[in-house]
């Protein structure tokens, strides 16, 4: 295959970025889109100039590392992460566009790299639970109705990639929130801080300076480990009935 390759450049945070253009030529249809980057890369380092950067990590889909915007589409064309798409999705010949996230409090590092770290901070504010030190408890120590353990397993599959919010129009963080608050909310190990949780993980949210919620659901749609979209109203009910109880409504 040979593509044409429309890439996001920017030196730093401070600096302009732009799209920059580049042909690549021998790609195998078998290839991930990362290994396609990675050929990109070494033509661009045996010419002489800087290699794009961009995320990675595990390259098995479930880290989350990978935040590209692939022709306008969180994670390109399917609904998985970037290096778990294949080159058999692109014809011979096309155009494609890479971008970074687009969001105010993801800001660019460099290139295709964006600071994710306000997701860290969401989780710092309430994505826990206490417990006490030593060995682990039995298995059946703690009864888990089986409709509780799929929600939490379910929620719990949120990699934190960040393409809910590089989907939404809003930029909004609720689908991200809402999956980390849902799957500790749900289990009796979660209880002892469920109204502090979505309290203090909401107004961390709101502070970071995401967007608002308009459930128009582009981030349930692009969410590569399909989180549902009521996963926002389940967290908006826990917010509701914490908030009551603490006298905040």
């Amino acid at each position: 295959m040979k593509l044409t390759l429309r890439v996001w450049r920017q030196k730093n945070a401070d600096a302009d970025g732009a799209m920059s253009t580049y042909a690549v030529d021998g790609i195998s249809s078998d290839m991930s889109f990362l290994e396609m980057l990675d050929i990109l890369n070494e033509q661009l380092i045996l010419s002489g100039e800087e290699p794009v950067a961009f995320d990675h990590d595990c390259r098995e889909g479930i880290c989350g590392a990978c935040s590209l915007v692939i022709n306008g589409e969180a994670h390109g064309p399917e609904r998985t992460t970037a290096c778990q798409l294949h080159m058999r999705s692109f014809q011979d010949g096309d155009t494609i566009d890479i971008e970074p996230w687009r969001a105010s409090a993801f800001p660019v590092i460099r290139d295709l790299v964006v600071d994710r770290s306000a997701f860290d901070r969401i989780i710092q504010a309430g994505g826990y639970v206490t417990a006490p030190t030593g060995s682990a408890p039995e298995a059946h120590a703690t009864p888990v109705p089986k409709a509780d353990a799929d929600f939490a397993f379910e929620h719990a599959e949120c990699i934190g990639c960040g393409a809910c919010v590089a989907a939404c129009p809003n930029g909004a963080a609720m689908l991200f929130t809402s999956a980390k608050i849902n799957h500790l909310n749900v289990l009796p190990q979660g209880a002892p801080e469920r109204e502090t949780r979505v309290l203090d993980m909401v107004a961390q949210m709101d502070s970071e300076g995401f967007g608002g919620c308009t459930l128009t659901g582009e981030c349930a749609t692009a969410c590569p480990k399909g989180i549902p979209l009521v996963s926002i109203t389940s967290m908006n009910k826990e917010w509701l009935r914490a908030a009551r109880k603490a006298g905040k409504r």
